[in-house]
């Protein structure tokens, strides 16, 4: 080989040094830049050329060219920040976006995305983020959360998000009634039902305050987001002997008789004596613990005097095993509509429920123990009892605690509601929080993987697109197929290591300074061969 051959092979170690400071120096600008990922790059040497020598034939090598430049995909320190919508991903995987108005997918690892004007979901450069909507999955509980993904990745869209109203099923309501009080209001015809007899639907107030001992209110919803109040009375059943240390208390749940809308065999109840009633019974406490609870609804096919304790049965059991009342607050145009449309059942919970949903008695009307209720004994023997009950540990009580008190309520129904805050969660499903206090799961962010991801190719703008060597876009979610998890309120750093880069620098300047020195050498020994001459 001649001396010129050196210069050339210095030439090709200078270049490929040049081209690894230019990795480097891309590498440094980009250590402050969100989810970037550094790049490595190797050398190979060039082909040899045979030469001739003592031993026989041997090679020698003609210098050196960079054999790839691979990204470095190693996770970036994860950062905290103040806005729910900055992702970052922990482990392997890609979020995915999408140009608006055209096919172009991209993939990246900067996950400061924002909501833009429109409402999409959109990364720095205006990519929709891409994912499953999610709807609720079918099931037997109406009050089920659970969420599935649905249909194909979409863009992330939330500005027309509203959470409907749901009507209210069920009340719980713990109450403790004081047992140092009196009754209230009493009959001798009556005496466990002296409340109803005395409520008038059809007055201003229809139950006035001395007619009871204790009442509380609770605000409930009908399938169109309106609230209404419900009240439940309590009043204590003065007893003429004291057989036991049973005491026995008449409660009754009602609604404002103006709210009213059923319609019971053909008969309105708005405007009746009967206005506003649901439920009416009886709870039998010992040692001041509930151990009984009868509840009371109109009949079905109830029809004449609908405050006729005739008129009224044993009520139905949810499947949870509480009693039932049928309210029906929208006022519909016809009779037909108004118990087919509108009527909901609403159980309420006092505390006590039956495990096999049966009473102690068969169904019947409340007239038939007639003769038991004027005994008014204390023991209560003939009052209806649930089938094998359960009590909660939280229930309605009757201890000297120094008076009356509501101890618990709450209810199921809440009105329509507009979005107010977004979460995801570690799974990539970007949840709403709405304004009337419901959460509903939105979407799923679509986390992409690729068989080789060192053969996606850069398109700036922090994205990355799909190319032949990388393989084809394997689409999934977060924490599934080896993807990594979301962390929300969260950026990935740049993964450039800066004393890593500068050893590397060095490494690289001393490589193109010593092939440098090849060519200065060889320029030299060429001017002592030209030198000869003189």
């Amino acid at each position: 080989m001649s001396l010129t051959s050196s210069l050339y092979q210095g030439i090709t170690g200078m270049q490929a040094h040049s081209q690894a400071i230019s990795v480097i120096g891309n590498n440094l600008a980009n250590v402050s830049t969100t989810g970037y990922k550094g790049s490595n790059i190797f050398f190979q040497d060039l082909i040899s050329q045979d030469i001739s020598t003592a031993a026989g034939n041997s090679q020698m090598g003609l210098g050196v060219q960079v054999a790839a430049i691979y990204a470095d995909f190693s996770q970036g320190a994860i950062e905290t920040t103040t806005e729910a919508t900055d992702l970052a991903l922990g482990g392997k995987g890609f979020f995915t976006v999408k140009a608006p108005n055209s096919d172009n997918t991209y993939y990246t690892r900067a996950g400061n995305f924002r909501f833009s004007s429109d409402g999409y979901l959109v990364d720095t450069n205006g990519n929709r983020v891409q994912g499953w909507a999610m709807q609720k999955a079918t099931t037997t509980s109406s009050s089920s959360t659970d969420y599935s993904i649905y249909g194909s990745p979409t863009d992330v869209l939330v500005s027309n998000f509203q959470s409907p109203a749901s009507a209210t099923t069920k009340i719980n309501m713990v109450t403790n009634l004081n047992p140092s009080s009196t009754s209230q209001c009493d009959s001798t015809t009556d005496p466990y039902f002296a409340m109803f007899k005395t409520w008038n639907g059809q007055a201003d107030t229809p139950l006035s305050s001395t007619n009871y001992g204790y009442s509380n209110t609770i605000k409930v919803y009908d399938s169109t987001g309106t609230s209404h109040n419900v009240t439940v009375y309590y009043d204590k059943v003065t007893m003429t002997s004291n057989a036991g240390a049973d005491t026995v208390w008449e409660y009754m749940v009602t609604c404002n008789p103006s709210d009213d809308g059923r319609t019971i065999g053909g008969t309105s109840l708005k405007g009746t004596s009967g206005a506003g009633v649901l439920m009416i019974g009886t709870m039998t406490f010992r040692s001041g613990q509930m151990v009984g609870q009868s509840a009371y609804t109109l009949k079905s096919n109830a029809t004449g005097d609908l405050k006729d304790t005739s008129q009224w049965t044993l009520a139905d059991f949810s499947n949870s095993g509480y009693p039932m009342a049928t309210a029906n607050f929208i006022q519909a145009s016809n009779a037909s509509a108004a118990t087919s449309v509108s009527a909901t059942p609403i159980s309420v919970d006092f505390g006590m429920r039956s495990k096999d949903r049966t009473w102690t008695q068969a169904k019947g009307a409340i007239a038939s123990n007639a003769s038991a209720v004027g005994t008014k004994t204390s023991s209560a023997g003939w009052v209806p009892n649930m089938g094998n009950p359960a009590v909660s540990a939280l229930s309605t009580q009757s201890y000297d605690t120094g008076g009356f008190s509501t101890l618990f309520q709450n209810q199921d129904g809440y009105t329509a509601g507009y979005l107010q805050n977004v979460s995801v969660s570690a799974n990539g499903v970007l949840s709403g929080t709405f304004s009337n206090g419901q959460e509903m799961e939105l979407y799923t962010l679509t986390i992409t993987s690729f068989t080789n991801q060192w053969g996606l190719r850069r398109e700036g703008n922090n994205l990355f697109s799909e190319t032949r060597d990388s393989g084809s876009a394997l689409t999934g979610t977060a924490k599934s197929g080896g993807r990594g998890s979301v962390t929300s309120n969260a950026l990935e750093s740049s993964n450039v290591d800066m004393a890593s880069e500068f050893v590397d620098l060095i490494t690289a300047q001393r490589g193109f300074q010593a092939n440098s020195k090849v060519i200065t050498t060889a320029d030299t020994l060429l001017g002592e061969v030209i030198a000869m001459k003189r």
